[in-house]
């Protein structure tokens, strides 16, 4: 085993030098702008589940007809069925995969969202690929986990030749390092955020605003202020023609630079993406030890319709910036 130490003064430098790598005064310009209704027409329900989950995504017509997708003026919900027992022979829960129409490359991504899903057996997901390509577009990973988790996870998928430092200029801690989907079991290049950014421990607190910016050039930045922050940036708490993402916005909560990885041949154009699945190859195997019952994962999914009464997407905004 190799061991990195570092001394306090370079462990600055290190960490000031990927700061200033990433954060440079880029304007970004609003392309779309995603609020209530426009999520009908912007975004498409896949009813294929390719990560291996116990759920029965809904087209949308059905999704809307069972009112699993609610549209208002200025709200978007898209939820899982919590009233009845899943059939016997079912593929799982009804519930929601959104694809969105167009494709974005370097961008930022400003999520204003007021609820997610969280709880046992749940495994929502907010985050950007390219579903034809996969792996070799690559894959980002915005908001993710599973059952009571109170920490988001962020994290790349990459094919070979993609890595992180451990050491990076970010408030979360760093995961596994390596990006490739063929190492570690898939689980990426990984960052942690701080505590109450996942499920309903950011539920409790409101809801929250996610920003993602991505550069080919200076990687992947993920920032995240709850909704009474009171130095959320204006630029992100309202709507804005433009945004700068700047060093005023303090230290990002995941930090993936370029360092290590040609983000350029690594990540291809992405839609973006937003679903809840349940059990799954993440979920079911630690169904139990996140204290959610001793039975199967798949058990409670079909017959606890009620746990499931909290298991929605709330969203007041996604905005897209491009430069």
């Amino acid at each position: 085993m190799v061991s990195i130490r570092l001394t306090f003064g370079n462990a600055v430098a290190v960490a000031l030098l990927y700061a200033t790598r990433h954060v440079q005064a880029q304007t970004y310009h609003l392309r779309d702008n995603f609020v209530g209704r426009s999520f009908l027409s912007g975004f498409s329900w896949e009813t294929y589940d390719p990560s291996g989950g116990y759920v029965n995504y809904l087209d949308q017509a059905t999704s809307l007809q069972k009112n699993l997708t609610y549209a208002s003026e200025d709200k978007f919900v898209i939820r899982a069925d919590s009233t009845n027992v899943v059939p016997q022979g079912a593929r799982g829960r009804d519930s929601n995969r959104i694809v969105s129409h167009k494709t974005y490359a370097d961008s930022v991504l400003v999520l204003d969202m007021q609820h997610m899903p969280g709880g046992c057996a749940q495994w929502p997901a907010f985050w950007t690929a390219d579903p034809n390509n996969w792996p070799g577009g690559g894959e980002v990973d915005i908001i993710e986990g599973i059952h009571m988790q109170s920490n988001n996870l962020a994290s790349l998928h990459t094919t070979e030749g993609c890595s992180m430092s451990p050491q990076r200029a970010q408030q979360g801690s760093s995961g596994d390092n390596n990006c490739d989907v063929k190492a570690n079991e898939d689980a990426g290049c990984q960052t942690s955020f701080t505590d109450g950014t996942f499920g309903e421990a950011l539920n409790g607190r409101g809801g929250g605003y996610f920003v993602m910016t991505r550069s080919a050039s200076r990687g992947i930045a993920m920032y995240f202020w709850n909704r009474y922050d009171s130095n959320v940036p204006p630029e992100v708490k309202y709507s804005s023609d433009s945004v700068t993402p700047k060093d005023s916005w303090g230290e990002p909560q995941a930090l993936f630079p370029t360092d290590n990885c040609d983000f350029s041949s690594h990540f291809a154009s992405h839609n973006i993406i937003m679903n809840l699945s349940f059990c799954g190859p993440w979920a079911s195997p630690r169904f139990n030890s996140w204290g959610c019952g001793s039975g199967k994962c798949e058990d409670y999914v079909a017959y606890n319709p009620g746990a499931f009464s909290d298991a929605y997407w709330e969203v007041n905004a996604l905005r897209v910036y491009t430069p």
